[in-house]
């Protein structure tokens, strides 16, 4: 059979709107429980293997670091073997490299942790493009759930992580590994699917139509609009991660004890699901997302106020950051749909934003520790994320209009 009738045939045979949303939420899954298990178990790692506090920073950062040097690639990468094939070998590398971090040798630590940070770079920035090519009509609602899976799995990765290591003689190995079975259950519901050409059953869906031609397309990175998704996806990133990484310390140093700050970082990612949830539902009521971006940023500045002026409040403004960064995340993804003209130039746009977003997160809460070292204080760094959400505000209203990076 020709290349020609095999997409004919998988056009003809359409997969139920069901099992390609199932396939995109276990996917979803998979993004973050990788990287959260980690930290939890990170001091039995150290004991055991003897590793420095210096090579623990680096295998905490190394995924993100990944993410940032692979992810513009893989549009180029995706284009080639097709969306569903590429999350299908990348769900298939992070299997192996989640099994190669729990076993002997130490090396295998330092491999089994490239290979998921390069696997969940590529599923980054392929799953917007999927949602976009799939789903034009429900970008918003698709993003929303599966930030919210995303973040849901993400949380109870680090919740069992040390019962977990505690349970059997192979301690923190275990709770490494064993999210490779997630991972090839994501690639068992994905396995129908890998053909290139896949359509989904639903009437409104212009996935089963051909791939619109991609000469009207320019790449992103010669827009303005490509640069302003770029700023917002980049800072909103950098403002979480400093926050997710430094606000307990910030907590400790304000006089609030070790149990209060660690319960307040559960309710900050169970506010990040009530956001994502809940900028989903706006995207879709919404005729742009100008105000949108313009509140979430608002919503981050009056979080790093709260901390700046009433620290010792630190429970309502963790769950303040919780809802804007998980509104801010949804939105920065759906913008990647949104802000196209097909899924192709998605795939750039998601690879280019997340490129230097995860740059920015990467090097961001290193930054603000040696600013802290330095001044021996933490207002220098609020004031800096002060600076930082104002210009979020900026770029949220102007990457929402409602217009395509052409």
């Amino acid at each position: 059979m020709s290349t020609v009738d095999v997409r004919a045939a998988a056009r003809s045979h359409p997969l139920p709107t069901a099992l390609v949303v199932a396939g995109v939420l276990l996917v979803a899954g998979n993004l973050r429980a990788a990287i959260t298990t980690v930290g939890p178990v990170l001091t039995d790692i150290e004991d055991d293997l003897g590793l420095p506090s210096s090579a623990a920073s680096i295998l905490v950062s190394l995924p993100l670091l990944a993410f940032a040097a692979v992810s513009p690639f893989v549009p180029r990468l995706a284009d080639r073997m097709g969306l569903e094939r590429a999350i299908g070998a990348s769900l298939g590398v992070l299997a192996l490299g989640l099994v190669l971090r729990s076993v002997p040798p130490q090396a295998m630590l330092w491999i089994g942790t490239a290979l998921i940070g390069v696997a969940i770079a590529v599923l980054n920035v392929v799953l917007p493009a999927l949602v976009k090519r799939d789903f034009p009509t429900r970008i918003g609602q698709i993003t929303g759930a599966y930030s919210a899976v995303q973040s849901t799995f993400a949380a109870i990765a680090a919740g069992v992580a040390v019962p977990v290591a505690g349970a059997t003689a192979l301690g923190w190995r275990l709770p490494l590994g064993m999210w490779a079975g997630l991972a090839l259950v994501a690639l068992g519901v994905m396995a129908p699917q890998l053909r290139r050409t896949t359509a989904v059953a639903e009437p409104v869906d212009v996935s089963v139509q051909p791939t619109p031609a991609p000469v009207a397309a320019r790449s992103p990175w010669r827009t303005l609009l490509g640069w302003q998704v770029t700023l917002f996806m980049g800072l909103q990133s950098t403002v979480f991660y400093v926050v997710i990484t430094w606000l307990p310390t910030i907590e400790t140093d304000a006089g609030v004890s070790d149990g209060a700050a660690g319960a307040h970082q559960f309710m900050l990612n169970a506010c990040g699901i009530v956001g994502a949830l809940g900028c989903s539902a706006l995207i879709a009521r919404l005729a742009d997302q100008r105000y949108l971006g313009a509140a979430i940023g608002t919503v981050l500045l009056i979080g790093v106020v709260g901390v700046l002026v009433a620290p010792s409040a630190s429970i309502v403004w963790a769950c303040v950051f919780g809802v804007g960064g998980g509104s801010a995340i949804v939105l920065s993804l759906s913008l990647f749909g949104l802000r196209t003209a097909n899924h192709r130039q998605a795939a750039s746009l998601s690879g280019m934003a997340q490129c230097f977003g995860y740059v920015l997160a990467a090097v961001g809460p290193v930054l603000a520790g040696a600013l802290h070292d330095a001044t021996d204080s933490w207002t220098p760094v609020l004031v800096i994320l002060l600076v930082g959400t104002c210009v979020i505000i900026a770029a949220g209203y102007l990457a929402g209009r409602d217009r395509v990076a052409a």
